[in-house]
């Protein structure tokens, strides 16, 4: 439990970040249809999280935090094309990507661990 615990609260942080790089990409850079993208995928990591804590099965909290994942993957990307096209800085572009693969490794722990634990209680009911 404390492993979702942290997710949640890292997805959510990280949210409120991409929330506030894509208000100050926006204002400063009038740049508007990448930071749409990066606040979309970005947002959707920790709705994602959050939707599993409702998962109706074991195989439904794996699916959730996929999507969590495939949106961490395309977050990473939105930065990567922000920074290539020069509407982030290293710094910028440094801090959100490192919090962001922190992020996709924390869920890719999940996802493994929760497979690990329905495969082994599959076992067991033989």
């Amino acid at each position: 439990m404390e492993e979702k615990s942290v997710v949640r609260r890292k997805s959510f942080d990280f949210a409120v970040r991409v929330v506030k790089l894509c208000q100050f990409v926006s204002k400063n850079h009038h740049e508007f249809v990448l930071t749409r993208q990066l606040l979309k995928s970005g947002t959707s990591i920790g709705a994602n999280v959050r939707e599993s804590n409702n998962a109706e099965s074991g195989a439904d909290f794996i699916h959730k935090f996929s999507i969590a994942q495939k949106e961490c993957d395309e977050t990473l990307y939105w930065l990567e094309l922000l920074k290539a096209t020069d509407y982030l800085t290293e710094n910028e572009y440094g801090s959100m990507y490192e919090d962001c693969e922190e992020l996709m490794k924390i869920i890719r722990s999940i996802i493994l661990t929760r497979k690990a634990n329905l495969k082994n209680d599959k076992l067991k009911k033989g």
